[in-house]
């Protein structure tokens, strides 16, 4: 039967048939950093501090805002007049515009041991002058991770929401790592630090994970048993 999220036992099982250490090393970091695929392919040996035990991680995210072609306002996806000048938009300007968040996550020994073996095997990839753990697509890196879980026997995995089955992606593993987050500490404090973690800007998409995880789903229904039992008990 389809579930929600892989098992921790899963992704071991994803890592032990993976051919090549690059392979290993990139679903291992997938889950234990629970980073965005883009960001753990932007890893470079320059930003694992393996002193302090962590590893900077750079999120760049680009966006097209639109704007009035006659004033230059602010519109809306669904604006067909503008509420600047009052004028019906035929066709609006779209603008790319990005930005860049850092942030500086702590990782456990025995990553920063594989990352280690890695460079020493001469695993990095030089690109644009610096040495890049990867230097391969996000097309390579679902490739990988989609064979790997197809090697190991790992089946496909639902949306709790629609019900629609998908196959194994590199983003199933930061879901992974994210539940398994909530199921370890899902306090107020755990949450706004696993947002923190995940680089969400707003807590309500990482709230979503402790509805994936049915910590929410048993804790409300052991309030409304704990309610019914007092109530049979008074009567």
């Amino acid at each position: 039967m389809p579930k929600a999220y892989l098992e921790p036992s899963e992704i071991r099982k994803m890592e032990g048939v993976a051919g090549y250490q690059r392979d290993r090393l990139l679903i291992h970091l997938l889950f234990h950093l629970g980073c965005r695929v883009s960001e753990v392919l932007a890893i470079a040996v320059d930003d694992v501090d393996f002193t302090r035990g962590t590893v900077t991680i750079e999120h760049l995210k680009t966006r097209f805002n639109l704007y009035c072609p006659r004033c230059e306002a602010r519109l809306s996806r669904a604006a067909k007049f503008c509420p600047g000048c009052g004028q019906r938009v035929e066709k609006a300007v779209a603008r790319e515009s990005s930005r860049r968040r850092v942030r500086e996550l702590p990782v456990d020994e025995d990553t920063l041991k594989r990352i280690k073996d890695y460079i020493d095997n001469r695993g990095p990839v030089s690109h644009n002058g610096r040495q890049l753990l990867f230097g391969i697509s996000r097309t390579q890196a679902w490739k990988i991770v989609s064979d790997c879980a197809r090697k190991a026997g790992v089946g496909k995995l639902v949306f709790s929401e629609s019900g629609i089955k998908h196959g194994v992606s590199p983003h199933r593993l930061r879901d992974a790592f994210a539940v398994q987050a909530v199921k370890a500490d899902d306090s107020a404090d755990g949450i706004r630090l696993l947002q923190q973690h995940l680089g969400h800007q707003s807590i309500t998409t990482t709230m979503r994970y402790r509805k994936l995880s049915g910590e929410e789903h048993r804790e409300w229904f052991k309030r409304v048993s704990e309610s019914m039992t007092g109530c049979l008990a008074e009567g």
